[in-house]
């Protein structure tokens, strides 16, 4: 059973930051180093402060990023830049977006930010869909025991065909919102605040026997499920660190836009790509791309080939350095039952599945520990990004993909079958700052 609950969100004080847009982030895993330091400028008050500090050389031991964040995140609050809701609430959250790479109109995806009981993967009520790697989790895990709060919004899909959930609540909503702003991407955030009784009951009865899939935020999931544990061992929080903060969004919204993550990979101890090119067509139909890299379009021109080979059979497209840009085609005649006889038959033929079973274990020798422990690998949104590193000397090769159907997610995640990490990339981002769950918050839960 999915229990959802509305909170007494912790929020920035209109009063004290005028522009929203100033304070807020992408998610703490989206920041590069140039949006860290272009956070940092905008505001005394960003939130990048608190959920990915800098490491300064004078700290000591005693002084770190947790530390910082704890001290800042205090400092705020007393100094009433951040406040509390004095009533519990849902939080109705819409984005209106434009689709990187694409012309047409904006589109808008909505959903709704709440509290959700933890469960464990073994109670069926939240499914991932990705396997998580180590790093990040053991990270998150340090910030939450010095702060005591889920400052981001871990990204959850539930099915309701009608939109039963969503109508209800837009229904509800007042007619002006409470946050808004525009990001860096251009995509508008807006949200309203439900504080209604009878509303917020039927929402979260409406919500009760709903399977959740998470669609972003794996580590963070599975890192308040280590604090949970955490707090109960040390009898903490009175029960709040049993819940964490979640954007619940439909899977039948035409809104829902996913995006692929391209692979780089680096640090192998030797890369021929004359020998990669003979072990490939033992598996995969090789097909030269003459498109010159860097050239006006020419990622656009990539992609689209490679999604029209993707539609007949499951292709990725490979790029080492000049002239050596190939689509690599799943060949007909390749026993992929046999090769991936341990693999449920709803993931054999997912094209980031193939290329890290076949390709990164099979032909380059890295194993899934190095995957888990990022040793080998890198991940890009950018297709010219990830191109850029192998031109620079950065990475060896770079594999480009194509985004995997939300449809795959949905029937794996429920299934009980993880993709490999980073299978999906969910456009855009829920901004990190517009709540915050703050477990010891003296105005309640």
């Amino acid at each position: 059973m999915a229990e959802i609950s509305p909170f007494r969100a912790l929020h920035y004080n209109p009063q004290r930051i005028s522009n929203l847009a100033a304070v807020v982030t992408q998610p703490y895993d989206k920041i590069s180093v140039e949006m860290q330091a272009r956070y940092y400028g905008l505001s005394p008050h960003n939130l990048v402060r608190i959920i990915r500090g800098r490491t300064r050389p004078e700290d000591s031991s005693a002084d770190n990023v947790y530390v910082r964040a704890a001290r800042d995140l205090g400092e705020w609050i007393q100094g009433g830049v951040l406040v509390s809701e004095q009533e519990p609430a849902i939080y109705p959250y819409y984005q209106d977006y434009e689709v990187p790479g694409q012309r047409g109109p904006r589109k808008q995806r909505r959903g709704f930010v709440a509290l959700l009981r933890l469960e464990d993967y073994s109670a069926r009520v939240v499914h991932r869909h990705e396997e998580t790697l180590s790093g990040p989790k053991a990270d998150r895990l340090e910030l939450l025991k010095a702060t005591h709060a889920h400052c981001g919004q871990i990204f959850m899909l539930y099915s309701d065909p009608a939109g039963d959930v969503e109508n209800l609540l837009a229904a509800h909503a007042p007619e002006q919102p409470w946050e808004e702003a525009t990001d860096e991407y251009g995509t508008r955030h807006t949200m309203w605040r439900i504080n209604d009784p009878p509303t917020i009951a039927e929402a979260v009865r409406a919500m009760r026997e709903r399977k959740l899939v998470i669609a972003d935020g794996h580590h963070r999931y599975e890192t308040a499920l280590a604090y949970r544990q955490h707090s109960r061992t040390l009898g903490l929080h009175d029960g709040r660190a049993e819940f964490v903060m979640v954007t619940l969004i439909r899977m039948e919204t035409g809104g829902l836009t996913i995006l692929p993550t391209h692979r780089l990979v680096h640090s192998l101890a030797s890369f021929e790509w004359t020998k990669f090119a003979s072990d490939a067509r033992a598996i995969f139909d090789w097909e030269e791309v003459a498109v010159r890299i860097p050239a006006s379009g020419w990622a656009a021109r990539v992609l689209t080939k490679l999604a029209e080979a993707g539609r007949e059979r499951p292709t990725l497209a490979a790029y080492a350095g000049p002239g050596k840009l190939v689509l690599l085609r799943l060949r007909r005649d390749f026993d992929l039952d046999g090769a991936l006889a341990d693999l449920a038959p709803t993931l054999r033929r997912l094209d980031v599945v193939l290329l890290h079973r076949l390709v990164l274990e099979r032909l380059l020798g890295i194993d899934r520990q190095a995957v888990r422990e990022e040793r080998n690998l890198s991940y890009y949104r950018e297709t010219e990004l990830a191109a850029e590193q192998v031109e620079k000397g950065k990475g060896q090769v770079a594999f480009l993909l194509n985004p995997t159907p939300v449809e795959a997610v949905r029937d794996n995640a429920l299934a009980g079958c993880a993709m490999p990490q980073k299978s999906t990339d969910f456009y855009p981002k829920l901004l990190s700052g517009l709540t915050t769950y703050w477990l010891d918050n003296p105005a309640g839960m």
